[in-house]
C-alpha cells in the first residue's frame, strides 16, 4: 500500500474542468435517500475523458519510458499500448462468448499477461502509474465539500462506476480515507472490475437496487449522478432511480445524440456544478 501511495504522490496533480456551455436544470431538486455516482468524469475529472479510453496519444505518452525502464519492460510504450489494447479486446470477446453482455477485464491480470510481472503487487504498481500517467485525475470541484454534507446529513453516498482496483485507493487519495469510508457506504460501491461486468449493464443497477432495498431505501428517492446518458443515466432510469446528468466537464461528457438507445432518454435533473446537488444533501440551493 506504500508503494501505491507514493505512486500517487508522484503522478498526482491538479487540474479544473472545461466547462461545457451546458445550462442547469434543476426544477424542484429536493432531499433524496440516497445518492449514487459515476466516478471518471463525474466525481472525478479524468484527462482521458474516462477510465480505460485508448487514445494513439495519452496525455501522458512522455513519461511512459522511464516508467517501463523503471519495471525492465524493453517494449517500447506505443507498442506495449497495443498491446494492452489487444489483450483487452481479447477478453472481452472471450466474455462476449461466455454470454457477458458488458464485458469488463482484471487489469491487474492484463498487466501480468503483456509485461512478463508475475509479482501482484509490482504488477499493481505498474497498472496505476501506467493509468495515472494515461489518464491524469483530480477531484471535481465541491466533491469533497458534498460528501462531507452528506456524511453530516446521514445521507448515504454510493458508486456505480467502470473501474480497476485503484479506483476507490485514488478516491481515498483525495478524499482522506475517513471520509471516504464514512460518506461512501460499502454496501453502496459497484465497481465493474469486482461485478465482472461493466455500465451500461442493468446487473450493476439492479444489484446497487437491491441493496437500497435491504437498507429501506426505495428506488424512487435515489439520486444517480453521472455524465454518460448511455453508460450512466438511460439504465439508472430503467433501475427506477431519479437521475441527474452531470455537464460540468467539456472532456467526459456524453449526450449520445446520435445513440438510438437515448433517444427518448432524459434526465430529471442536468448540473454544471457538484454544488448544484447541496439541496439534495438537505440544504438549500445557491
Amino acid at each position: 500500500m506504500r508503494d501505491l501511495d507514493a505512486i500517487c504522490r508522484r503522478y498526482l496533480r491538479p487540474m479544473e474542468p472545461i466547462p461545457t456551455g451546458v445550462r442547469a436544470v434543476l426544477p424542484d431538486l429536493a432531499p433524496c435517500g440516497a445518492i449514487l455516482f459515476d466516478v471518471y468524469g463525474t466525481l472525478l475529472i479524468s484527462g482521458a475523458g474516462e477510465i480505460g479510453m485508448m487514445q494513439t496519444q495519452p496525455p501522458g505518452m512522455g513519461r511512459l519510458p522511464e516508467l517501463l525502464k523503471t519495471y525492465a519492460i524493453e517494449h517500447p510504450a506505443q507498442k506495449l499500448q497495443s498491446m494492452l489494447r489487444r489483450a483487452i479486446e481479447a477478453e472481452h470477446r472471450s466474455q462476449r462468448e461466455k454470454g457477458v453482455d458488458f464485458p469488463e477485464v482484471d487489469i491487474v491480470n492484463i498487466w501480468q499477461a503483456i509485461s512478463g510481472i508475475q509479482d501482484g503487487s509490482k504488477a499493481k504498481a505498474l497498472a496505476l502509474a501506467y493509468e495515472l500517467i494515461t489518464n491524469p485525475v483530480f477531484p471535481m470541484p465541491g466533491a469533497g465539500t458534498l460528501a462531507r454534507l452528506c456524511s453530516e446529513q446521514g445521507i448515504p453516498m454510493g458508486i456505480i462506476s467502470n473501474a480497476q482496483f485503484y479506483t476507490p485507493i485514488v478516491l481515498a487519495w483525495f478524499f482522506g480515507k475517513e471520509l471516504f469510508d464514512s460518506a461512501f457506504d460499502p454496501r453502496l460501491r459497484f465497481f465493474s472490475w469486482q461485478e465482472g461486468c461493466a455500465k451500461p449493464s442493468a446487473i450493476l443497477f439492479n444489484r446497487a437496487k437491491a441493496a437500497l432495498v435491504s437498507m429501506g431505501i426505495p428506488s424512487e428517492s435515489v439520486l444517480y449522478v453521472g455524465n454518460d446518458m448511455r453508460n450512466d443515466i438511460r439504465p439508472a432510469a430503467e433501475a427506477g432511480f431519479r437521475t441527474v446528468l452531470f455537464a460540468g466537464d467539456r472532456r467526459s461528457l456524453r449526450l449520445r445524440s446520435e445513440d438510438e438507445t437515448c433517444r427518448d432518454v432524459s434526465p430529471d435533473w442536468i448540473v454544471t456544478h457538484i454544488e448544484q446537488l447541496a439541496a439534495a444533501a438537505g440544504q438549500s440551493n445557491r
